[in-house]
C-alpha cells in the first residue's frame, strides 16, 4: 500500500549540506547582529534574544555564532536564522537548492495523490521561503504541513514522530520518512513508520551504517 504521506527531511536529502552550511549559514552569520538592532520591537526576535542568555548584542551574536560553529539545533538560533533568511529569499539574495530528482519527484508525488509535508531541523518560517525560492520555481505549494523541532520536538525521538502523526491524523503505518541520518530514521520506524534512508553522493550519508532500513540514491526510485 501507497504512504498516505510522505514527509521529507531536507538537509542532505532534498538539498546538500553545503547549500544550508556555506551558503544560508554564512548569509546569517554576519547579519546577526545588525537585525537584532534592527527588530527589537519584532516579539519573536525579543524571545529568542531573551531565551539566548546574552545581555548585550555583542553578548547574543557571540552565544549564536558558538552554537552555529558546534551546529546546536538551538531554538532562539532557528528562530533568527529563518527571519534572516526569509529576507533574503524575498530580496533576491539567495536561492534554494535542490537535487535534481527532487522537483520532479514531489510534483509526481502530488500527481498521485500522495501528500508531503517537512520535518526538517531547520524552522517552520525558513522552510516556507525554502521550497519557494528555487532554480525549478516554487515548490512550496506541493507540501501540505511544516514541522520542526520546535512544534514536533527532536528528530531522534519516537515522541516526535507520534506528535506529527497526531497532527496528519494518519496511522503510523500510512506515513514514510525520508532522511540521511540513520538515528531519525529508527527514532520513525521505533513509532511505527515507514522509514527510508537517503544515501546522496558527496554527502556524509555517501558513508553512512543504514542497517536495516531501506535506502535508495534518488527519489526517482521511490517514484
Amino acid at each position: 500500500m501507497s504512504p498516505a504521506w510522505i514527509v521529507l527531511d531536507i538537509e542532505g536529502t532534498t538539498s546538500s549540506t553545503e547549500s544550508v552550511h556555506v551558503g544560508l549559514y554564512a548569509y546569517a552569520r554576519t547579519r546577526l547582529g545588525p537585525y537584532i538592532d534592527a527588530h527589537r520591537d519584532d516579539p519573536e526576535v525579543a524571545d529568542a534574544v531573551r531565551e539566548t542568555g546574552g545581555e548585550t548584542t555583542g553578548e547574543t551574536v557571540a552565544i549564536l555564532h558558538a552554537w552555529m560553529d558546534g551546529d546546536v539545533k538551538a531554538t532562539p538560533l532557528k528562530t533568527l536564522q529563518g527571519k534572516i533568511w526569509a529576507d533574503g529569499f524575498a530580496a533576491g539574495d539567495l536561492t534554494a537548492h535542490f537535487f535534481p530528482d527532487v522537483p520532479p519527484a514531489l510534483r509526481d508525488w502530488r500527481r498521485r495523490g500522495r501528500r508531503l509535508a517537512v520535518f526538517s531541523s531547520g524552522s517552520v518560517a525558513s522552510q516556507r521561503p525554502w521550497f519557494r525560492h528555487t532554480p525549478d520555481g516554487d515548490l512550496s505549494a506541493l507540501i501540505e504541513r511544516r514541522f520542526d523541532t520546535v512544534n514536533a520536538g527532536s528528530k531522534r525521538e519516537p515522541a516526535s514522530y507520534d506528535r506529527i502523526a497526531a497532527a496528519l491524523e494518519s496511522p503510523p503505518g500510512e506515513l514514510l520518512f525520508l532522511s540521511d541520518v540513520p538515528a531519525e530514521l529508527d527514532a520513525a520506524a521505533a513509532a511505527g513508520w515507514r522509514a527510508t534512508g537517503v544515501r546522496r553522493a558527496g554527502e556524509l550519508s555517501e558513508r553512512a551504517d543504514f542497517g536495516a532500513h531501506l535506502v535508495i540514491a534518488s527519489f526517482e526510485e521511490l517514484s
